[in-house]
């Protein structure tokens, strides 16, 4: 990808002496007139990045099984393995079902997230011992879910104008060649975070790193790293990552055994009836 800058254009000064203050306050001028367009300039490239990120290719729908490891200093790591449903119903319009079947604690945990176009989210939970849907409020968008150093906000289809982007340059990671790419929400309000910072892979436009920041905070309070990527049925593929709290050094490590893109999967799927009743989502296992 060209990292190439479009660097602003100054006019030239006289070079008399006698002009010299005349030269140094028309400086300043340009040099005030230059830099807000090299800012929006950044703005509109960061925008743009974190659209065709939005937009990359991964199937209209996808199901994988996998192994959630919760990993605690001075403890053993525990494991969980679950099935992740996705289905992208409409432009702007996702629904995720995300069911635990081992161990016998957590089997048939369930979490269902319906993402509509103008930003907002619908979330239900289903605890098995409870045998009900419980309904996610909005406020518990920090609240980490099933233990994990997922936040239930993590697990969310977050809107591109829902933030304002920046492009911060490009960088490399492990040796890979990465834009940077600021994230603020527009509204305050609408996100636990007061910042994410990614770094994305220009050729896949999967971000292998994001730091994310809570209010208040200049230094990260959680970092998502991505280990692996694969091509699966032609789609570019998170195959191991880690969410990792800084703070406490906790860690939640994702991975991928099995995966299946554009089955077809039917809406009813992605109901409070189905989040209830895991048998009807054992068809479209992989």
């Amino acid at each position: 990808m060209n990292a190439r800058y479009d660097a602003p254009i100054c006019n030239r000064f006289p070079q008399r002496s006698s002009r010299l203050l005349l030269g140094l306050i028309l400086i300043l001028l340009a040099a005030g007139l230059c830099l807000p367009r090299l800012g929006l300039a950044d703005v509109q490239r960061g925008t743009e990045l974190a659209q065709r990120v939005y937009d990359r290719p991964d199937g209209t729908d996808q199901v994988t099984y996998g192994t959630m490891t919760l990993i605690e200093p001075g403890r053993s790591p525990r494991q969980r393995q679950l099935y992740t449903f996705r289905r992208e119903a409409a432009v702007g319009e996702m629904y995720t079902l995300i069911r635990f079947v081992s161990p016998a604690d957590i089997e048939n945990t369930g979490l269902l997230t319906r993402d509509y176009p103008d930003g907002s989210t619908d979330q239900w939970v289903y605890l098995p011992a409870l045998d009900r849907a419980r309904r996610i409020a909005a406020d518990r968008k920090g609240g980490r879910f099933v233990g994990s150093d997922l936040f239930y906000e993590d697990l969310q289809d977050r809107k591109v104008d829902q933030d304002q982007h920046r492009h911060l340059g490009m960088d490399t990671l492990h040796d890979v060649a990465v834009e940077r790419l600021e994230s603020i929400p527009t509204d305050p309000n609408n996100s636990v975070y007061s910042k994410r910072l990614s770094w994305i892979h220009p050729e896949t436009l999967i971000p292998l790193r994001i730091d994310f920041f809570s209010p208040g905070d200049t230094e990260p309070s959680k970092r998502l790293e991505v280990h692996r990527i694969e091509p699966i049925q032609g789609y570019w593929t998170v195959m191991d990552s880690t969410m990792t709290d800084l703070n406490s050094g906790h860690q939640t490590r994702m991975t991928v055994e099995r995966i299946r893109y554009d089955q077809g999967l039917p809406d009813a799927l992605f109901s409070q009836q189905a989040l209830t009743d895991p048998a009807r989502e054992q068809p479209y296992r992989p």
